[in-house]
């Protein structure tokens, strides 16, 4: 079975859940008391949606992107779940999924350069 058909579901699961409760926790679930809305949507949700293109069309530089980005949501995660016990759980679910999507696109930008379908391979320049 080819590894990358596990890896990429995964990585658009995790990628659209992340997304989506961020989305809901900035607007539904918790809206920050601090600061409007909209600042708080632009701040959380608009740097996922800067590699959403290359995520559709299963670009292995989008996928590390994506995995390097999500760290930033690693870090707000367990900082929320430490520092704030109101929104532990919410805290807890970003975490999750960060955590997962990291992982699924690092392994399927690793699995799809390993196979030879990704464009990461030294090129051969005639020298």
């Amino acid at each position: 079975m080819n590894r990358t058909r596990i890896a990429r579901p995964l990585a658009l699961f995790s990628y659209f859940g992340l997304l989506a409760w961020m989305m809901a926790w900035a607007t539904w679930l918790h809206p920050s008391r601090h600061f409007p809305v909209a600042l708080d949507l632009v701040v959380t949700v608009l740097p996922l949606t800067l590699t959403l293109f290359g995520m559709l069309h299963a670009r292995v530089r989008s996928h590390l992107w994506t995995a390097y980005l999500s760290m930033l949501y690693v870090l707000h995660g367990s900082v929320e779940a430490w520092a704030s016990p109101e929104t532990r759980l919410l805290s807890l679910v970003e975490l999750g999924l960060a955590l997962l999507l990291f992982l699924s696109c690092a392994y399927y930008a690793r699995w799809r350069v390993l196979d030879g379908n990704g464009p990461l391979e030294t090129r051969d320049n005639g020298e």
